[in-house]
């Protein structure tokens, strides 16, 4: 396979096939040059292609609290009282700047995904810090 950028699905699915048979190419051998160079540009493709979306700051709040078995009470700290807490992930009252923050620096998450806009229930409109 002649490395080109990828433009078609054809083109892609050619990109896997090359890519999958350079898999176990010895270090620093041509092949795992190309190997390299291969990936970046199927990287470019599905990036341009198939982007997954970043989800919105309490379906990552949840998700970590379910992967890392913490508790509504381990945000406090982050957040506020337990009432706040409720309110944060029941989207009645949307974060603030300041405990997006604290929830960057502490549980080491992604600022740039708490600060997207997201939904209240209160009054459905987008809110963001």
């Amino acid at each position: 396979m002649e490395l080109k950028p990828i433009r078609t699905k054809k083109d892609h699915q050619a990109a896997l096939a090359e890519a999958d048979r350079l898999w176990d190419a010895p270090a620093k051998s041509r092949e795992a040059d190309r190997f390299g160079v291969l990936t970046m540009l199927i990287e470019d493709y599905e990036g341009r292609h198939y982007a997954i979306q970043d989800p919105d700051p309490i379906e990552l709040l949840n998700h970590v609290m379910e992967n890392r078995g913490l508790t509504r009470k381990d945000l406090e700290p982050c957040i506020g009282p337990r009432g706040r807490v409720a309110d944060i992930m029941n989207r009645t009252r949307p974060l603030t700047l300041e405990m997006i923050r604290r929830l960057a620096d502490e549980l080491k998450l992604p600022a740039e995904v708490l600060i997207k806009p997201y939904k209240l229930r209160r009054n459905e409109k987008l809110t963001a810090a």
